[in-house]
């Protein structure tokens, strides 16, 4: 069986409300053009699953509308052709959303007999397997939302989950069953409400590299209760993690474990309920995509400069957000050395954002020299030998209790976004702790003109292409 689900630009959203939200009590309708992302296997249900991922929204003419009130809206179907003709010469596919002001959450008779007739015809113009999505702004800000596969037969299927984010994360789940109090998380639910702990034990996170910032992450979130995390990371437990890597013992270093199954069986060992699944490969391998499309969201925990521009590509292609920190710490070169700076960083990567590169927090350089060192050593070792490759300097500083605070200062940032807790500050973009300074600041990062990510809208949600983000090899 597919499922099926919606990702919504905030920007697509506000639009949408701004388009279906009126004071005159009656229904409105508008289009939104989505691209998708086929997921063969999702590994935690084993099922197959189709995101949709919005990529513009279009207003219906309001000369075109035929009638209105509080319960129906209809409209001429010549802007509807006119979407169908632009969604099959872009590989989109076109949703129709509509407005129930009285906030009744259900789709009615009408809406099954007018979008039965709508399915059909965009299957008559654009041929069979065409789908067309549907969408309702139930009241203030309830959506619920289908898919309809086989218009014959009043085939259709619902949104397992519609998801939006920007300056903020919302879900809304087509699991409606209340929120149900968790003895474990009572008193994180007297701080939040048990509705955050449902959206957290429904939601599938990701965290690529399981070092000491990532194992940290990891632990916070499955005792915050999240119910699907994936790890990512190719690399083994050694002596030198011990004093940073949660859950590592000196065994695990002299058996040469790998990072990820420590970790996952440290989260298991808390009986806490969390599905934690291990991927031993390093993150831009083709064996990770499923799970990385599965994902709600993404923290990058690794100071792989390869890796790091590879979810940099991939928040912008599949409306993921990439939550991407790291510790950086300078000293002097005496004896003992001084601390001369201690930063701690967390960016968040998607549409609106400025990227990685723009913010010159990754290096193309080292990026493609990391690649040719793992997929052509030998020639790697050639060009290093003639200063072709920068990089591979010395490792860098590190202390346990600074990686595990970004850790906090990430998942923190996460939930701001979904419960709103600084009232003033609001959410950051990117937001640099100078442990040295005791202050926090939020630098102004902005997408350098032409930037093919961050400054061309055209790639925000294109979901799968060919290559792969774009990005060849």
């Amino acid at each position: 069986m597919t499922q099926y689900s919606a990702t919504l630009q905030q920007r697509h959203l506000e639009r949408l409300k701004s388009l279906l939200r009126h004071d005159d009590g009656k229904e409105h309708a508008a289009y939104v053009f989505f691209s998708s992302a086929d997921i063969q296997r999702d590994p935690w249900d084993r099922e197959s699953h189709e995101k949709f991922l919005s990529v513009n929204v279009r207003e219906i003419p309001p000369e075109d509308i035929v009638s209105a009130d509080g319960t129906h809206v209809s409209w001429l179907t010549d802007s509807y052709v006119r979407a169908l003709r632009d969604a099959e010469a872009n590989n989109h596919i076109v949703a129709i959303v509509h407005s129930h002001p009285s906030g009744f959450a259900e789709f009615s008779g009408q809406d099954d007999e007018n979008e039965q007739d709508l399915a059909q015809l965009a299957v008559n113009r654009n041929g069979p397997g065409t789908k067309l999505i549907s969408l309702v702004l139930a009241g203030e800000n309830q959506l619920f939302g289908r898919v309809w596969l086989r218009p014959a037969n009043k085939g259709w299927e619902k949104l397992r989950a519609i998801r939006a984010w920007g300056s903020d994360l919302r879900f809304w789940f087509a699991d409606t069953d209340p929120a149900q109090s968790s003895t474990v998380l009572a008193r994180q639910a007297l701080a939040f409400g048990n509705a955050l702990n449902s959206d957290l034990k429904r939601m599938r996170v990701g965290v690529v590299g399981c070092g000491g910032t990532g194992s940290a992450l990891a632990m916070l979130l499955a005792r915050l209760g999240v119910g699907q995390i994936a790890l990512f990371d190719n690399d083994i437990v050694e002596a030198s993690n011990l004093n940073r890597l949660h859950g590592a013992t000196q065994c695990d270093a002299d058996g040469m474990n790998s990072k990820v199954n420590v970790v996952a069986a440290h989260i298991a060992q808390m009986g806490l309920g969390v599905r934690v699944l291990p991927f031993e490969e390093w993150i831009g391998a083709k064996e990770n995509r499923d799970a990385l499309r599965s994902c709600d969201v993404i923290f990058g925990c690794t100071d792989d400069h390869d890796g790091r521009m590879f979810l940099n590509r991939f928040a912008y292609y599949y409306l993921v957000p990439v939550v991407d920190m790291g510790l950086a710490i300078d000293v002097s070169d005496g004896d003992p050395p001084e601390i001369e700076a201690m930063d701690g960083r967390v960016s968040v990567l998607g549409p609106e954002n400025p990227c990685l590169v723009c913010s010159g927090l990754v290096d193309p350089e080292i990026a493609r020299a990391e690649a040719l060192k793992r997929q052509n050593p030998d020639d790697y070792e050639k060009q290093k030998r003639e200063a072709y490759v920068v990089g591979e300097g010395n490792p860098a500083p590190a202390v346990v209790t600074f990686t595990t605070e970004v850790a906090c200062m990430a998942v923190n940032e996460l939930l701001q976004r979904m419960v709103g807790f600084r009232k003033l500050e609001g959410s950051a973009a990117n937001r640099v702790r100078k442990f040295h300074l005791c202050e926090d600041r939020r630098p102004g990062y902005r997408p350098r003109t032409g930037c093919r990510i961050c400054d061309d809208d055209g790639l925000w949600g294109r979901g799968d292409a060919d290559p792969f983000i774009g990005r060849v090899g």
